[in-house]
């Protein structure tokens, strides 16, 4: 819908950011204030202090975060290079085998992840391929929810991509492996860089599949945060949510240092 009046304007403006304070920056804002308060018995939370910051910085939850983190690397990881090996190989393919691979591959994001947790459990309790119990299952499991978003970006990257770079590489001389390396991944990156950070950011606030199929030496923040919040400690959820978040975020930068202009060698 077009709006022509500036009144009309302003007034979609304002709805937009009500909608968004009362959707997104709101919760967001409570959880970080929670984090910092001592008790929350009025309108505003009083006896503001890094009390809590310390004790999760000092206790369990710091071994959670890092475990978090290890996993969120390692599985994003895993799903760029499956992701962009797959886009990658049904490029050129007939249209119902590329249809069919995307429907594979979204699959894990169209049915509840405590499904996909709950079968990588039953799958994988036997050998010879006996995860169960390890911090592989875990991870293998974060692969699984985000290799979608991996594959999808750099699917959306190669049809927009230009034919006429890789065309004009291999009439030079260059190979496959050459015109991959030196060509295609370099125009990719800022792709690349999108699905990294969206990968990490997902694995990071995963919980659904990972509360099925977690061992005890291998608990991620979020199910460390669903605990103390069952338990009724929630300011405590609270601050360990805000460093949750804070280290996504940092995370986060640091990925998308690697996004903007294609990369040239």
């Amino acid at each position: 819908m077009l709006l022509w009046t500036r009144r009309s304007r302003m007034v979609l403006w304002a709805v937009f950011a009500a909608a968004v304070t009362a959707i997104f920056v709101a919760p967001i804002a409570t959880v970080v204030l929670a984090g910092f308060s001592g008790e929350w018995t009025g309108p505003l939370p009083s006896q503001l202090g890094v009390g809590r910051f310390e004790k999760v910085l000092g206790g369990d939850d710091l071994a959670s975060l890092a475990v978090s983190l290890q996993t969120a690397l390692i599985a994003s990881a895993f799903a760029l290079v499956l992701g962009t090996w797959a886009a990658l190989s049904v490029r050129e393919v007939a249209p119902w085998f590329r249809r069919a691979v995307d429907i594979l591959f979204h699959l894990p994001i169209a049915i509840p992840s405590v499904a996909i947790g709950l079968g990588l459990l039953i799958a994988f309790n036997e050998r010879p391929f006996l995860l169960g119990g390890t911090k592989w299952i875990v991870i293998v499991a974060h692969t699984a929810l985000v290799l979608a978003f991996a594959f999808s970006s750099v699917s959306a990257a190669l049809a927009r991509l230009d034919p006429a770079y890789r065309q004009v590489a291999e009439s030079l001389g260059a190979g496959r492996g050459r015109v991959l390396s030196r060509v295609t991944l370099p125009l990719l990156m800022p792709s690349l860089g999108a699905a990294a950070g969206l990968a990490i950011a997902l694995s990071m606030g995963e919980l659904g599949a990972t509360v099925m199929v977690y061992p005890a030496t291998w608990r991620t923040l979020p199910v460390t945060i669903f605990g103390l919040s069952d338990r009724g400690q929630v300011f405590s959820a609270a601050a360990s949510t805000t460093l949750l978040l804070l280290v996504t975020l940092l995370a986060l930068l640091v990925v998308g240092r690697i996004r903007g202009k294609p990369a040239w060698p």
